[in-house]
């Protein structure tokens, strides 16, 4: 099942890759489940049960065809966002750090740096803004000191993730600011929809990558996580609780512009294309943050 955030409605998505179509929620539950997205990963059980039950792709006949950017973040307002630094071996290596062998760096990106898979977003002046694709997960059912066999069944789905980062306000002080840096407004793009766990062949091994004009910069596989996606979500689980709607950042691979020699950072007019095999794509645009007089 795909669920998508569309103009802040939950919306279920139908079809073949390329010829989606998309279908209201609360429509076609007549009222049940939804229409918003928090509400919707509220009763995630009763969500999934009833699309079981249901012959879906006999409502792609009353969908609509999708404008992308209707699009918003699939779960626009969870209670909590994790974001998982050096997650990957060779991330971890280019960043000047050992690989870690408990659990790596957590922070946070705030919600008002949330938007959907296709955006303009604005370089603060003097930045040096990167990129960090990256598996996002969405939490659908508590959980609270859970173990890591137990992990995917707290799961309501996974999309794409852009965790932009503006290096120097992230590193500048006496302590880094992760969650500031990372957090300009729409420097956490997500989507374009969210697939459950049961849309794929191993929702453990999907090939991530993103491309900047058309030149990759980073590729990689998910099953290259240091720790994977029932790992953390069990690790997070045994110190907070996380709650239906709940975001997590999984961590990105190696590849970002301040890994490169010499440092290179996103311009003005570039275009950052992002993609998660299963999933789907993002697209930003980027551009020069206007002059005040």
């Amino acid at each position: 099942m795909r669920i998508a955030n569309i103009d802040n409605r939950a919306a279920l998505i139908l079809g073949e890759a390329g010829a989606e179509r998309a279908v209201d929620l609360a429509t076609a539950s007549r009222g049940r489940f939804g229409p918003s997205l928090a509400e919707t990963y509220r009763v995630w059980e009763g969500v999934t049960a009833w699309a079981a039950a249901e012959d879906l792709t006999a409502l792609a006949d009353d969908g609509f065809a999708i404008d992308r950017t209707w699009l918003g973040a699939p779960s626009p307002e969870p209670r909590q966002v994790f974001a998982i630094g050096l997650n990957y071996h060779e991330h971890a290596a280019e960043s000047g750090f050992d690989s870690p062998t408990t659990l790596p760096p957590v922070f946070t990106k705030y919600t008002s740096s949330f938007a959907g898979p296709d955006t303009e977003v604005i370089l603060p002046n003097g930045g040096n803004v990167d990129w960090e694709v990256e598996l996002v997960v969405v939490i659908g059912r508590e959980a609270h000191r859970i173990d890591a066999s137990d992990a995917w069944s707290h799961v309501a789905g996974l999309t794409v993730g852009q965790d932009i980062s503006e290096r120097l306000s992230q590193l500048r002080g006496p302590a880094a600011q992760f969650g500031l840096g990372k957090s300009f407004p729409g420097f956490s793009p997500q989507g374009p929809w969210l697939v459950t766990p049961d849309e794929f062949a191993d929702p453990d091994d999907l090939e991530l990558g993103c491309a900047i004009h058309g030149a990759e910069v980073q590729k990689s596989r998910t099953s290259d996580l240091i720790f994977p996606v029932s790992e953390l979500i069990a690790a997070l689980s045994h110190t907070v609780i996380l709650y239906p709607g709940d975001v997590i950042f999984t961590g990105t691979p190696a590849g970002v512009g301040i890994g490169q020699k010499p440092p290179r950072y996103l311009q003005s007019g570039e275009r950052l294309h992002s993609w998660i095999e299963g999933i789907g794509e993002l697209n930003q645009v980027f551009l020069a943050e206007p002059q005040t007089k």
